[in-house]
């Protein structure tokens, strides 16, 4: 049995009361059903501002949800009483955004992590996990980024991601920092200006049309399956090693992959003619991004285990089945 069966098991048998803060979104909703899953009490929070009421759980018996903003103190006292642990996704995830719109993206990713922290505080939570991104590293160089790279921000998304890693070391709560990479998964919006590239090159593929790609197509991602993420967040939570709180951490798979590789992948998974179209690098791309994820495999036994083809390949079956419903 590996060390995350083992803490599933032991979750399974002594549930906690988790708070979720943007339950509603891509990798909050994935957080509430798999903790769901293991028979575990969930809040979740989300203003709905881009999740989406259809990917919470519709009648679950341990399942609470309560719309409101965390730029609202009183929604967040109000969310943190008597939970255990709190998994803090509520945030405006992208860099794009965060150019046009910098000064509403602060006030939302620091002021509303600012305002989770202080509920935390006051309502004795006993640890806080929370999303940072790989953004903050900015580009680095080719090897594989370590938490101990030099961090070269190229966006107000990773100026705030930033901050949030310090304003964590400077709360006095137990708190742990998740760097994700490149996410994915199902239930990833395909739509709007803001979207991954993975859902939208398989919705544009699924249609036979061509697909855009920024730059030349040979930028480097580490593409990391929502699940391995859910993965990194229990046993983040649940660790009991003294060394881990108070630190960040890689999430990634750590397998580097260009985009004229993800094309090829889909491509053959999908099937059809579509073709990439190549376009110019957008402001605040970084060009290579590829995780060591060695720090959060040796101090809580993180272990990726969902391949990217693999991956893809679930992520077209599930657009099937809802393609279909």
């Amino acid at each position: 049995m590996s060390p995350y069966d083992e803490m599933r098991s032991a979750l399974s048998e002594s549930p906690r009361r988790w708070l979720v803060s943007g339950a509603a979104g891509f990798i909050g909703s994935h957080l509430v059903e798999g903790l769901l899953g293991l028979g575990q009490e969930v809040v979740g929070l989300d203003d709905l501002s881009t999740g989406k009421k259809e990917n919470l759980p519709q009648a679950a018996d341990k399942f609470t949800f309560i719309e409101g903003d965390t730029r609202d103190e009183d929604v967040c006292l109000k969310a943190c009483e008597g939970i255990d642990f709190i998994l803090h996704h509520a945030a405006v995830a992208s860099v794009v955004k965060s150019i046009e719109e910098p000064e509403m993206v602060r006030a939302v990713n620091v002021g509303g992590f600012r305002n989770i922290l202080k509920a935390a505080e006051k309502t004795g939570v006993k640890r806080v996990v929370y999303a940072s991104s790989s953004a903050v590293y900015g580009d680095g160089g080719a090897e594989p980024r370590k938490e101990t790279h030099e961090l070269q921000p190229k966006s107000p998304y990773a100026d705030g991601k930033i901050k949030n890693e310090q304003d964590a070391q400077d709360s006095g709560l137990e708190t742990i920092g998740l760097r994700y990479f490149n996410i994915y998964g199902p239930r990833q919006d395909p739509n709007g200006a803001y979207a991954a590239v993975i859902p939208k090159w398989v919705e544009a593929m699924g249609e036979g049309s061509d697909v855009c790609i920024f730059g030349d197509g040979e930028t480097v991602r580490d593409f990391c399956h929502v699940s391995d993420v859910v993965q990194a967040n229990v046993l983040a939570a649940m660790t009991q090693s003294d060394e881990v709180p108070g630190q960040v951490y890689n999430i990634g798979s750590g397998q580097a992959t260009t985009l004229n590789e993800l094309f090829s992948m889909i491509q053959d998974i999908k099937g059809g003619k579509s073709e990439p179209l190549y376009r110019g690098f957008r402001e605040g791309d970084i060009r290579i991004s590829c995780a060591d994820i060695t720090k959060a495999e040796g101090l809580f036994n993180f272990a990726p285990h969902m391949n990217l083809y693999e991956g893809l390949k679930n992520i077209v079956q599930f657009t099937k089945r809802a393609a279909a419903c």
